[in-house]
């Protein structure tokens, strides 16, 4: 049986990060699927949770959304 490659499993847990952070946003906002992910993919943290190397998709979503919404205040 093969191991998965470290990219697979980034691209595995970043996908799971995703969702949740959506569904996060869903639930806080009451607004659609098409606009929490339009919020999530278009915040900063975006950039850095893609980042294989920095390792941030290691972290929980809850943690994440939470940075996330932090960030969204630093935004110009």
């Amino acid at each position: 049986m093969n191991q998965p490659t470290h990219h697979q499993i980034a691209t595995y847990l970043t996908n799971y990060v995703l969702s949740e952070l959506v569904k996060y946003v869903m639930e806080d906002t009451g607004c659609s699927i098409e606009d929490a992910m339009k919020r999530v993919y278009d915040s900063p943290l975006m950039t850095a949770l893609q980042d294989e190397d920095g390792e941030l998709y290691v972290q929980s979503p809850a943690y994440l959304y939470e940075l996330m919404n932090n960030l969204k205040g630093l935004s110009v």
